[in-house]
C-alpha cells in the first residue's frame, strides 16, 4: 500500500505541484480547491516520489525557509533597537562607565548569576580602559531567579552611597549561588551602610530600573545574558574582548 501525505504537508506539495505545472504550461496556476479527490491524490503521489527520489529539494528549501526567518528577525531587531534606542543608551537610571559623550556606546545585560557574565566581567572595564571615547551603559537584567534580583537592586541601591562599581565587581567576582545572607555580606564588605542599602533597595526607581530592563529586553529580542549592544548590533553570548573591540571599531567607522 502506498502511504498517503496528509495535512499542511499536503497542501504545501499541492501547490507547489500548480507552481511546477504552471511552469511548464505557461498557465496560471488553478486553484487547489479545483482538482477533484482522485487528481489530487495522483499529484501527492507523483509528488511523493518525486522527493523520494530528490531528498536534496525538501533540504535546500529548508535552508532558505530558515535563511529568510533570519533575515526576518534581524530586520525586527534592527527597527526594535532602533525603537529604543533611547532607553538603550540615554536613560537616566542606568550606570555608566567609561565617556557619557562617547562616539561608540557599548550596553551589557548581564546578571549577577550568570556564569559566562562572570567569565567576562572585566571586558567592559578593559573597553573603556583601551578607547575614551567609549560609553558603556550597564543594564541589570536579573533572570536567574530571586537571588539575582536582590543583587541587581542592592548594586543599583548602592549608587546612592558612591559604591555601585565597587559592589558591581564584588557581585561578580564572588564564586558560588548568591543569598540574601551572601549580598549583604558583600555590601558590609564593600563599606555599604546596611541599613540604609536596604531603604534605597525598596526606592521605587531602583525597582522601575529592573523592571524597564526586562521589558526592554524582550522588545528588542534579548533573550539571556550576557547580551551586548554596539551602536544597534546585537552580540549575544561570552563574546572576546577582541571582538568587541573590532565592532566597536567598526561602529566608529561605519
Amino acid at each position: 500500500m502506498t502511504a498517503r501525505l496528509t495535512g499542511p504537508l499536503t497542501a504545501m506539495l499541492v501547490l507547489a505541484a500548480l507552481a511546477f505545472a504552471a511552469l511548464f504550461t505557461g498557465s496560471q496556476p488553478a486553484q487547489a480547491q479545483e482538482f477533484t479527490p482522485e487528481q489530487r491524490q495522483d499529484i501527492e503521489l507523483i509528488l511523493r516520489d518525486y522527493l523520494i527520489e530528490n531528498p536534496e529539494v525538501l533540504r535546500d528549501a529548508l535552508i532558505v525557509l530558515q535563511q529568510r526567518e533570519s533575515a526576518a528577525e534581524e530586520e525586527r531587531q534592527r527597527l526594535a533597537i532602533s525603537d529604543r534606542l533611547s532607553d538603550l543608551q540615554s536613560s537616566p537610571t542606568s550606570p555608566v562607565l567609561g565617556n557619557p559623550d562617547g562616539d561608540v556606546t557599548v550596553v551589557e545585560f548581564f546578571d549577577y548569576q550568570c556564569g559566562p557574565c562572570k567569565s567576562i566581567r572585566q571586558h567592559v572595564f578593559d573597553i573603556v580602559e583601551a578607547d575614551e571615547n567609549v560609553k558603556v551603559v550597564m543594564k541589570e537584567f536579573p533572570v536567574l531567579g530571586p537571588a539575582s534580583t536582590t543583587a541587581a537592586l542592592a548594586a543599583l541601591a548602592a549608587r546612592e552611597q558612591g559604591r555601585y562599581l565597587e559592589m558591581h565587581q564584588a557581585l561578580m567576582q564572588y564564586q558560588g549561588r548568591l543569598s540574601d545572607d551572601v549580598i549583604f555580606a558583600i555590601a558590609v564588605d564593600q563599606g555599604l551602610d546596611l541599613d540604609r542599602l536596604r531603604a534605597d533597595m525598596n526606592d521605587k526607581t531602583v525597582e522601575a530600573e529592573i523592571i524597564g530592563n526586562r521589558e526592554l529586553a524582550q522588545a528588542i529580542g534579548v533573550r539571556g545574558t550576557p547580551a551586548f549592544i554596539v551602536n544597534e548590533t546585537v552580540v549575544p553570548g561570552a563574546v572576546p574582548l577582541d571582538v568587541l573591540m573590532d565592532m566597536v571599531q567598526e561602529a566608529r567607522e561605519g
